[in-house]
Order: structure tokens, then C-alpha cells, then sequence
């Protein structure tokens, strides 16, 4: 490399600051050389015997990029001091080759970057359509060549189908080969330009990403070496042959590609068409090629393995190519098929004109809304029984009269496993409903619309199907077709009705199904529009998937005007999060945080699920409150009753709270006797303060740094996480701080074994300081594990040495366990329990309302005394009827349903699975905790805490649904303490995903 190098400085006049980095080339030398300055360029000495024509080619078209449109990422040619832009140079082998300089690119290879996002892909689409769009009018004679990566000359696969000996391989390729000479002619007739003709992974350069705190974006286009003359499509195909290639939504990937393509260089209909089949055929051809090469190489084992990903998508993906190219041209805004735009133009003007479905006039049919804002059907939005799935709607029902559920509906009963897509509860699923419902007793007559044709009539059993179900097909006056289906029906019509059969305008063709012949929902029709049926008849989708919503409103728009009605009366539009964002953002202060950097909009819950305006279901692995579950039927059930009955405070006698308090007891040590209840664990921590000092009669605090016990103004005295941010209130004096305990990061480490007392031993200098101010000593409060703090599991002993040294200055001992009480911690009810101490005081929280505003302290006779002074206690509904109900339901959901075993369980299983993460990246330094009380802090390579990293994580997390929080001084410990309920299905997701997340910053 030495030698290049002093061609370099030689010829170029660029002296490097070290040695040359070879790069890869497949045929040619490519080296990448920096300066001192920073500057970067690279060499490019073409293999021995290449002609000038084809660097000649390269350099004008980078200087007509450059001349053209300058911010195109397209690499800059250099000219050699002689102000020539190729030399004919000798390299150290005495053979002469030619050589190039340009400048480098900054960014890494798309290949290795992640994650490769929908907005990524976009970002690709638009930098290949600008560049595209830039050469159109640039001309070289060497553009027309004959070789074998041209697609317009791809047909020599056909005739080396022999080297692929696996018969249903051969075959496949064969049916590609065909599916191209088929549309080969319409190719032929698109005009040709200038193209790069392999945009490929390695091709692509790209910048920000996995930690980077910069959004990932092309930052260059390299290598045309392959340039051509072929029409455009074909170099957004080739493009797309790789992109799709091991993406978890090829069909996603395609759409953003080809949308930022046409964003930028508009496309016609016919042009995203050939799309798809001519994807496969540059597979086809790279598949064949690379079999060939390896019957000349068969000691090479890379190229039979690079065939793999092309196999995958090939033999893994046989989408149908009508319903890929529908959604092609939807994410482009075109008509969804030919003739599209003219049939809603034709439904528009006939609107009023058809025979009425239900045989009445609709427009003062009521609507009712069964979406996932406005209605609680289903309970269980994971498991819809018949008996409930027949009841559905029945709140609109009035003595039989018609009502109509909404197009465009977001929805929560579609719990069957085939609107799942994908392998979690929390994978994406098909919510949004692409019909008009007309709810109506069974056995109603249905007219059709308009003349039609029998397409399908079908009966379809399964449990939420369509029952008996209808498909005609119908023509506009200038023959442009289209379709309608009619779900829910009564069988009985499919025994009459085949297809060809011909149904008039007005003709009663089929009635309403029971919920025993209708897939078991309440009577009524789930009335369709399609303008296409192509790719879709086996399985006609009446529901879509929110995040796929731009091609099914096009293939299946708005059926109003076939009932006589105007759009907006029947097309539902949820909640606007950007609108609600807004409105917050106006109405409330600048210091109520949201998570993530998009954050999300919650409606719904169930168990250790959430669900947004839009029916997408999220892993809750973040939210304590709610204990045993969000919307827990016995939680519900309670609070009604109660509120049926009333709701009053503890200045009257009632025994839900003492049955409350009994409760509460009996899971204490035997020398707690006394609870307090109240609203909150801060108003809890707030009073503990003053049965301290009323017991004491002192007033100073020792309490843990970057701790936290609620946002009233004497718990943030004692919370240094609120005190000691930048523009906090400060340390009081009366507040001393000693180091957290921990055995990670802290002073004393893992490897001492003396590392409890250790810890310990620093509350001696606090309490002198506190008593040397005046102040003696309260007492000492700590989260018993602390959970701000990073989630932090003090060294066993650790906190019953430290109550021994504050009691023998005369201190109450306080424990708050908001975070780690009632069985979170698996092997323990309490985290005190754990350190083997013995606390005066316990302050729970908001778990124990599971979401109902409620705090208990509980304490000693003694202490309780101390405080009684005659000055009335009361908090207005902390010891409510209702809350106590609450409160005592919420403990026995804990017993009833084993959820502290759960957790020990779960526990077990999510700490296997991180302590398998730790193993296998870097970036994670640390898993601890217990039960479902987790952290795992990841950290830079200098073992430094990783905030960025930690972001990133997180957000990331969410994209692929599953919410969790982050925390510790520096916040970069990942925080996982989901609801009680959590099962192994959710760990396996939490840890497939988490594993999959931090693969993404391999690369950083």
C-alpha cells in the first residue's frame, strides 16, 4: 500500500497522515486515505487490462452529478495535479492499471446499518429519484452495453436453468423467467435514460442511527461502475431487490421506497407495476449468476452463501403481484387499480340513486361506535367468547331499529389469532374496520344495491368469520368494475346463490344470520366496497392494520354512497394525537414530562397491555400502578358497587376499613398495629415526616442521594433526585446524604465482602453533622430498593445496619416501599424483608389502588401515640369507603391469583434472558434486581454510563411496542417492572426484542 500511497502524494499532491485502509472491491484495488488536515479521499486503481471507457464513464457522470445538482451525496471526482481525472500508473507488480481519486463519503455501508427504517427507506427512494432525475439528460456512448446485470437483457437466465438442480427451485425461477418475457414488451416500450443500476446495499452510504442521537439518513451513493441505459423502473427495482432482502415487512420496505421515489421523480401506474416482477427477476438473476460462479469456484463458500437472503425472499414471499402493485400505487396516491379514479367519480354522481340495502331510507339511522375510544367491547381484547361476541352493540339497540357501525371504525373485538400479525399480543394487528355495518334483527332482507354478479358465495364457520358470506361484482356504465361484500349472513342464501348467477337492482338476495350462522356476532351486515378483489379473494379482509391504512381506504374506500348516505355520516375519524399534543402542550405546564420522542396515546388497557386511538397494542413492562393489571374486572366491579352504594370519609364507622386494615396487618411483622390512610405515597412519605419528629423530637433526615419520595414540598426536602437537579431547591440543612448502596458502581464493589457494613458505616458522619447543626436525628428513609436511583438492590445486611445506627440515636426507621412492596419482589412481600431489618414505619403507595389514588402508612402503637396530640388527622379520601374497597381488592387479587409467585417466576425467567444479553454485548455492564423489580444499565465502552444509548433503547422499545421506562442519576439503566400479571410469552418478547435492539448498536 506504500506504493499507492506515495502515487498518491505524488500525482495528486495528497500526503496521507497513515497508512492506506484497503477497502473492498470485487475486482478492483480501492484504498482510503486521510490526511492530517481530516480529509478523506479514495484510490481507485482499476483491475489490469480495464478500459478507459469505463472510468470515463464514472467521471462524467460524477462531474455531471456534481455540475447538475450539487446536493446530491454523490461522491466528487479528484484531478491529478496534471489536471487529468485518470492515469495510467504502474503498480508494485510492474502492471499498469488505471487510476482514479475521489473524495470520501462520510456514513457506513446501508448493509450494515440499523435499524433500517420505513423513514430510511424513504430516505433512499428520494436520493435514488433525484439522482435518477439528474441524469436523465446525460448521454455517453458506452451507456448501451451487453452485459449480464442489464435488466433489459436479463432474459439469459431462461437459458441456464440447468445449473439450479433443485426441481421446485428451477421451477420457481422458470415462473419468474416467464412472468418478464411477458411484460418484456411493454418494457421495451418505456424510454431509456442513464441509470446507476446497482443501487445495492453496499452502495448505499449512510449516516446517524443506532445511538447517534442523528436520525439515519443517506449520506451517499456510490460505485457506478454498473451504469447503463435501461428505463428508470428498472433502478428502482434493483434497488428494491435489496433492500427487501431480510426485512421483517418487505411489503412495508417497498412502499417507503418506492413513495420517496416517486416523491421526488413522479412515476405512472404503468411504471410501478413492472415493480415487483422485475424486483424477482434481478433476484432471479443474481441467484443464477452467483450458482454459476460457484460451479467455477467451488472452493468459495461466500458465494453460495450470499445467495441465501435472495432464496429467503424468493421462496419465502410469493406475494400476489396485482395486490403488491395496488399497493405500490397507493403509497404513491395513484389509482389504486386502472379505472379506480372513474368508479368513485361514478359512485359520487350516483349517489341517492341505489336500491336501499336494508330496504328503508338509512339517513336517520343512529350511528354507534364500537371503537377503541368509545366502547369496552370487548372485556379481554386478547379473547372474545360467542356469548359476548353475540351481545356486541347491544347498548344501540332500540326495539329492532337499524343502526350502523362506522367505516374506518379502529376496533378492539377482532381478537382472532388471523388478525394477529405477528407472534406476540403485542404484534401488530388488524383493528380498523373497511365496511359499514347495519345492525338489524336476524332474518332482515338485504336488496341489492344495483345489478350484480355472483363472485363468491361462501360459508365461513370459524369462530368471528364471516358466516355466510356474499361477493358480487358490478360494472359502471363504462365498463370499469368493481365489487361488493355482504358478511354476517344467513347461510341459507349460499345454497341458492353461484357464482356467474345474476342479482337485479332492489332483488332480496340473502337475509341476516344468527349469531350461530354468522361467525357468532350480533345480527348484522358488514357491507364492503372493493375496487379490486385481486390478491385478496381467498381471504377478503374486512379489517386493516392502522399502519397499512393508505392502501386498504384505497382498494376499499368509503361505501356510503351505495347507501344513499354522505361520507362523513358514516366514516369515523379517531382522536388527532398531534391535536391532543398540541392542546397539552398549551393547558399544561412545560415541566409534565411524556415519554419517548413520539409519544404515545393510551386509551385502553388490559392486564399488561395498553392499546392506543388506533387499536395498536403495546407491552406494558414499565408501569407499576397498576399491580395485579390494567382494568381488572374484580377492580371494576368494586369500585361500581361501591360507588352504587356511596362514598364517605373515616369520620364514620364503616368495615371496609378495618377489613382494609386487617388486610394490611396481616402481612406485616406482628409489631406494626396502626395504619394511616391516605391519598398518594406522597402524601404518606409527607405524613411519616411528622410522626418522625412528633416521636423524636428532632428534626433532621438522613436519607440515600438521587432518592425520591413524592412532589409535595417536605418530600422533595428529602428527595435529592428533585432537590439537586440544576435549578432545584437545594439541600435543606436539616437533610443529610449518604452515598446509595451500590455494589456496581458505587465505592465498595461486589468483591468486598464487607461491602453492607461498609455502605453502612457512612450514615455515622451524617448523624454527627446532624447533631452537630442542632438538628438530632428523626430519622432515616430510604426506597428499600432503590428504584431512581437505577433500580439498585443494596448488599444483603445493608439496611438493618443502618437502622441500628440511626435507633441508637434515637431515630425512626422508615421504609418506603411504593416501588418493591406487595409481592413485586417474588421471593418477598417487602424489600425490607430481603435486608433482614426491621423498619418503624412502611409507606405504600399507588400500587396498592392499582391506579386509584391511595397511600397507607403503617407503623407502631407507639409511634402512633406520639403523634396523637390532639390535633385531628384527615385526609379526605385516602380512607375512603371506596378506596379502602380498593385497596383491600387489590391484595387479594395478589393472593388469589399467585401473582407474587408470578412474579418470582417471570422474575426468574427476565433475568435469565438479561443475564444472557450481558453475556453477548458490551454495552450492557450490569443486570439486577428481583422479581419483577429489574434494571439493566448500559453503559459506553469506558464504562461510563451510556445515556444516549439508553434513549435510544428505549425508544426503539417502543417502535416495536413494549413500553419501558429508564432511570439513575445519569439515566441509563433500562427500568422493567411490569404489572404482576406478566406472562412468559410478554418475557420472551421483552427478550427477543431487546436482543434485536442492541444488535443495532454493533455497529456504532
Amino acid at each position: 500500500m506504500d506504493h499507492w500511497a506515495s502515487a498518491l502524494e505524488q500525482h495528486w499532491g495528497i500526503r496521507i497522515r497513515a497508512k492506506l485502509k484497503c477497502l473492498d472491491g470485487e475486482y478492483d484495488l480501492n484504498f482510503l486515505a486521510e490526511t492530517p488536515e481530516g480529509s478523506g479521499y479514495v484510490i481507485k486503481a482499476m483491475r489490469p487490462g480495464c478500459e478507459d471507457w469505463l472510468v470515463d464513464l464514472q467521471i462524467q457522470t460524477l462531474d455531471h452529478i456534481a455540475k447538475a445538482n450539487r446536493a446530491l451525496p454523490c461522491p466528487t471526482v479528484v484531478a491529478a495535479l496534471s489536471g487529468e481525472k485518470m492515469l495510467h500508473l504502474q503498480d508494485d507488480a510492474g502492471e499498469t492499471r488505471l487510476v482514479w481519486v475521489i473524495e470520501r463519503l462520510p456514513g457506513q455501508c446501508y448493509a450494515h446499518t440499523a435499524p433500517k427504517t420505513e423513514q430510511l427507506i424513504a430516505d433512499v427512494g428520494e436520493i435514488l429519484g433525484a439522482t435518477t432525475a439528474t441524469l436523465r439528460d446525460f448521454e455517453h456512448p458506452k451507456l448501451s452495453r451487453d452485459f449480464k446485470w442489464d435488466l433489459m437483457r436479463a432474459d439469459w437466465v431462461a437459458k441456464d436453468l440447468a445449473c439450479i438442480e433443485d426441481g421446485a427451485r428451477k421451477t420457481l425461477i422458470r415462473k419468474i423467467c416467464d412472468q418478464y418475457q411477458a411484460l418484456k414488451p411493454e418494457l421495451d416500450r418505456l424510454p431509456q435514460q442513464a441509470i446507476h443500476n446497482d443501487a445495492n446495499d453496499y452502495n448505499i452510504l449512510v449516516s446517524g442511527g443506532a445511538g447517534t442521537g442523528e436520525t439515519p439518513h443517506v449520506s451517499g451513493l456510490i460505485d457506478f461502475g454498473d451504469m447503463c441505459a435501461a428505463p428508470r423502473i428498472c433502478d428502482l427495482a434493483i434497488a428494491a431487490a435489496y433492500l427487501v432482502l431480510d426485512h421483517p415487512k418487505p411489503d412495508a420496505a417497498l412502499a417507503a421506497l418506492v413513495s420517496g421515489y416517486h416523491a421526488i421523480n413522479p412515476l405512472n401506474a404503468h411504471e410501478i407495476d413492472l415493480l415487483w416482477p422485475l424486483l424477482r427477476m434481478r433476484l432471479a438473476v443474481s441467484v443464477v449468476n452467483s450458482t454459476l460462479m460457484a460451479a467455477e469456484n467451488p472452493d468459495d463458500p461466500y458465494i453460495t452463501i450470499s445467495q441465501g437472503p435472495a432464496w429467503r425472499f424468493l421462496e419465502g414471499h410469493d406475494l400476489n403481484a396485482g395486490l403488491m402493485a395496488a399497493r405500490l400505487r397507493a403509497a404513491c396516491d395513484l389509482p389504486v387499480v386502472n379505472g379506480a379514479d372513474r368508479v368513485m367519480a361514478w359512485l359520487n354522481e350516483a349517489r341517492g340513486s341505489f336500491a336501499p340495502l336494508m330496504g328503508q331510507d338509512l339517513s336517520d339511522a343512529p350511528m354507534g361506535s364500537l371503537s377503541v375510544e368509545n366502547s369496552l367491547w370487548p372485556q379481554n381484547p386478547f379473547e372474545m367468547p360467542l356469548a359476548e361476541a353475540a351481545r356486541v352493540g347491544e347498548e344501540f339497540n332500540q326495539e329492532g331499529q337499524i343502526w350502523l357501525g362506522y367505516y374506518h371504525e379502529p376496533r378492539l373485538i377482532y381478537t382472532a389469532a388471523a388478525f394477529r400479525n405477528g407472534p406476540w399480543k403485542a404484534s401488530d394487528r388488524r383493528t380498523v374496520h373497511l365496511a359499514v355495518d347495519c345492525f338489524a334483527p336476524a332474518g332482515t332482507a338485504l336488496h341489492a344495491p344495483l345489478d350484480g354478479e355472483v363472485w363468491i358465495a361462501e360459508n365461513r364457520k370459524a369462530h368471528l368469520d364471516y358466516g355466510g358470506v356474499i361477493i358480487l361484482r358490478h360494472e359502471t356504465p363504462t365498463g370499469d368494475p368493481f365489487y361488493t361484500l355482504y358478511g354476517h349472513l344467513d347461510p341459507e342464501a349460499i345454497t341458492r346463490l353461484n357464482p356467474g348467477d345474476r342479482v337485479a337492482k332492489g332483488e332480496i338476495f340473502c337475509h341476516l344470520g344468527t349469531p350461530a350462522q354468522n361467525g357468532g356476532w350480533a345480527p348484522h351486515v358488514h357491507f364492503q366496497l372493493a375496487l379490486s378483489c385481486d390478491g385478496i379473494e381467498a381471504d377478503w379482509p374486512g379489517v386493516g392494520d392502522p399502519d397499512e391504512m393508505y392502501l386498504w381506504r384505497a382498494l376499499c374506500p368509503n361505501p356510503a354512497a351505495l347507501l344513499n348516505l354522505p361520507d362523513d355520516k358514516v366514516c369515523y375519524q379517531p382522536t388527532d394525537k398531534s391535536e391532543v399534543l398540541d392542546k397539552r402542550r398549551a393547558h399544561f405546564g412545560g415541566n409534565l414530562s411524556l415519554t419517548y420522542s413520539d409519544p404515545v396515546m393510551l386509551v385502553r388497557g388490559w392486564k399488561h397491555h395498553l392499546f392506543d386511538e388506533w387499536g395498536r397494542p403495546y407491552l406494558d413492562a414499565y408501569n407499576n400502578v397498576p399491580h395485579v393489571g390494567h382494568a381488572h374486572p374484580r377492580i371494576q366491579a368494586v369500585a361500581a358497587d361501591q360507588l352504587r352504594r356511596m362514598n364517605s370519609n373515616t369520620r364514620y364507622l364503616h368495615p371496609a376499613q378495618t377489613a382494609f386494615a386487617d388486610k394490611i396487618l396481616s402481612k406485616l411483622p406482628d409489631h406494626f398495629e396502626v395504619c394511616f390512610f391516605v391519598n398518594s405515597g406522597t402524601e404518606a412519605n409527607e405524613l411519616a415526616l411528622r410522626l418522625a419528629r412528633a416521636h423524636t423530637g428532632a428534626k433532621g433526615m438522613v436519607t440515600p442521594d438521587h432518592g425520591y419520595h413524592g412532589n409535595t414540598t417536605g418530600a422533595i426536602d428529602i428527595s435529592a433526585y428533585k432537590f439537586n437537579k440544576p435549578d432545584g431547591v437545594g439541600q435543606a440543612d436539616w437533610v443529610e446524604l449518604i452515598e446509595v448502596a451500590d455494589d456496581y458502581r458505587g465505592r465498595f464493589r461486589r468483591d468486598d465482602p464487607d461491602r453492607a457494613q461498609k455502605f453502612a458505616d457512612l450514615v455515622v458522619p451524617a448523624i454527627a453533622s446532624l447533631q452537630a447543626k442542632g438538628h438530632g436525628v428523626a430519622g432515616f428513609i430510604a426506597e428499600t430498593f432503590p428504584s431512581v436511583g437505577g433500580q439498585i438492590i443494596p448488599p444483603t445486611g445493608y439496611l438493618s445496619a443502618v437502622y441500628e445506627k440511626i435507633r441508637a440515636v434515637g431515630g425512626v426507621c422508615i421504609a418506603d416501599e411504593v416501588q418493591t412492596g406487595l409481592g413485586r419482589l417474588g421471593d418477598y412481600y417487602f424489600g425490607f424483608e430481603h435486608q433482614g431489618a426491621l423498619p418503624d414505619i412502611v409507606v405504600m403507595g399507588k400500587p396498592i389502588g392499582n391506579g386509584h389514588p391511595l397511600g397507607v402508612l403503617v407503623t407502631t402503637k407507639a409511634i402512633a401515640e406520639s403523634f396523637d396530640n390532639g390535633i385531628e388527622f384527615f385526609s379526605t379520601f385516602g380512607g375512603s369507603t371506596l378506596s379502602c374497597r380498593i385497596g383491600k381488592e387489590v391484595l387479594d387479587i395478589v393472593d388469589d391469583e399467585g401473582l407474587q409467585t408470578n412474579a418470582r417466576d417471570r422474575g426468574a425467567e427476565l433475568m435469565s434472558g438479561l443475564k444472557m444479553l450481558e453475556t453477548k454485548y458490551p454495552c450492557v455492564g450490569d443486570v439486577r434486581g428481583m422479581g419483577l423489580f429489574l434494571g439493566l444499565e448500559l453503559i459506553r465502552a469506558d464504562g461510563s454510563e451510556a445515556t444516549e444509548i439508553c434513549a435510544y433503547v428505549k425508544n426503539r422499545m417502543r417502535d416495536h411496542r413494549i413500553l419501558i421506562g429508564s432511570e439513575g442519576p445519569k439515566d441509563n439503566i433500562l427500568k422493567i417492572r411490569p404489572p404482576l400479571t406478566i406472562e412468559t410469552e410478554d418475557v420472551e418478547m421483552i427478550i427477543s426484542v431487546l436482543d434485536q435492539v442492541l444488535a443495532e448498536l454493533n455497529n456504532i
